[in-house]
């Protein structure tokens, strides 16, 4: 992991200090606001550790890394109005501490300003920077509608669920990869197999973040713990909870499901989701799809020493706590 903190650190120094306007205040506080306080910069560390691999420095990705940056920021501060969340990262959210309104209109300055950043490669490359950077702001917004979606039915398959994070979560840590293969003018065969690794890695992420939302130290995890489900949300867990529930005629799921929405159906939940099993399997589930992530990434065509601080990334982003 000797990559990660100086990379860590380059890509947060670029990422807070970037330049907005003094005025107007309402709409450019909000994102000195929401950039400075922190978050794991995972994807634009990725688009630095995947140029780096192929021998581009990240003095020349890191605009590229910061385009992914802007867009995941934008994405978070529009997805907490729809979720009503009051916290992010431990802190106020932008809706909150200023208003809807306010959060839309910063949040869509900082879209533009992820595309600002890929002008910074006038060349052959922007081309491609662009085609894959809309169709995964597009899918994105298409997870976004299908998470939404889910909320009305009763019948969403655990199928539905990984397409639905794969658009929602996955394909921007393919993107953030692939940025790193165009910019250094590699292969479509390149491009796709790094792309297949961070669409994998994101889905076991997600699965991952799925476990965490009930289970994390709630000092660590920054965000309201057992959140899902205190808002019934039909994520893996609880679907393979519901299923395994039923397979059994065990009636308790549905009572959790009817519970009044605080701590003592939180406990409840976590009891009952590790006693059905569904924690163990959905853990499975989610090491599948981080195998073959990894299959991915040993397939790339270079050398083992280039692909060690993906690996190492990997295997950080798999074993964390928040």
């Amino acid at each position: 992991m000797q990559q990660l903190p100086v990379l860590s650190a380059f890509v947060e120094q670029h990422a807070t200090q970037k330049h907005f306007p003094e005025t107007p205040e309402n709409l450019y506080d909000p994102l000195r606001y929401f950039l400075s306080i922190g978050g794991k910069r995972m994807r634009p560390i990725l688009t630095l550790m995947a140029a780096q691999a192929f021998d581009v420095s990240k003095e020349e990705s890191i605009h590229a890394g910061l385009a992914i940056e802007f867009f995941h920021n934008f994405s978070l501060i529009h997805d907490d109005i729809m979720d009503a969340a009051p916290v992010r990262r431990g802190m106020q959210t932008v809706h909150e501490k200023w208003n809807s309104n306010i959060a839309i209109l910063s949040g869509d300055v900082l879209l533009v300003e992820a595309y600002q950043q890929l002008l910074a490669y006038p060349d052959h490359r922007l081309a491609p920077l662009l085609q894959r950077f809309n169709q995964t702001a597009i899918e994105v917004c298409e997870g976004q509608q299908m998470d939404m979606d889910f909320e009305a039915r009763a019948d969403v398959s655990e199928a539905e669920y990984i397409e639905m994070i794969r658009l929602k979560t996955s394909v921007l840590l393919g993107c953030a990869l692939e940025f790193g293969a165009i910019l250094a003018n590699q292969s479509d065969d390149t491009r796709k197999r790094i792309y297949d690794f961070g669409v994998e890695l994101g889905i076991a992420f997600q699965i991952q973040d799925d476990l965490l939302d009930l289970y994390a130290d709630p000092e660590k995890f920054g965000k309201q713990v057992g959140g899902d489900i205190l808002s019934n949300k039909k994520t893996l867990l609880m679907l393979r909870a519901k299923h395994l529930a039923e397979s059994k005629n065990d009636s308790r799921f549905e009572e959790l499901i009817q519970m009044p929405a605080n701590e003592s159906k939180i406990a409840a939940a976590k009891a009952l989701f590790i006693e059905l099993g569904a924690v163990e399997e959905v853990t499975s589930v989610m090491n599948e799809y981080y195998n073959k992530a990894m299959a991915d990434l040993n397939s790339l065509p270079i050398l083992e020493e280039l692909k060690a601080p993906l690996h190492d990334l990997a295997d950080y982003l798999l074993n964390r706590e928040h």
